[in-house]
């Protein structure tokens, strides 16, 4: 039985998310301890190391549990848990297209910096001027 310091050290997860996580019921409440200390066996582990990857990748608490949900009813299809993947798929294939408008647009500004005055900086200008961008990624920090 491991403590919540070691299940944290094992995942490279914070005590904090991992109590966040038993609130939100991604993970089950641990046994106790009679000092009311909690314990956590091989299946919390396994859970906890299943979210944090998840995490890793990018997938939403909610995507996470319809996961789970899956994981934890083995006769199911798939064909659910691919179209999460593809859904987190498609996300990640437009948050990289908005990133590389950004890219283009950053590069192009510092390009045609001439490293004069800032009376004069190109760089300002285009952040003053949204109409002098060539590109659209105006959703690139959401």
């Amino acid at each position: 039985m491991l403590t919540i310091g070691a299940m944290a050290r094992k995942t490279g997860t914070k005590v904090q998310t991992i109590r966040y996580y038993e609130q939100i019921g991604l993970m089950p409440e641990p046994g106790r301890t009679e000092g009311g200390q909690r314990r956590y066996g091989d299946a919390e582990l396994d859970r906890l190391s299943f979210v944090r990857h998840a995490r890793q990748l990018g997938f939403s608490l909610d995507a996470i549990r319809e996961l789970l949900n899956l994981s934890d009813n083995p006769g199911t299809s798939c064909a659910d848990a691919d179209a999460i993947a593809r859904r987190q798929l498609k996300q990640v294939e437009q948050r990289l297209s908005r990133l590389e408008a950004l890219r283009t647009e950053l590069e192009r500004m510092v390009h045609e910096c001439s490293g004069g005055q800032t009376a004069d900086c190109r760089v300002l200008e285009v952040l003053r001027d949204h109409s002098e961008c060539l590109t659209e990624h105006d959703e690139v920090g959401l």
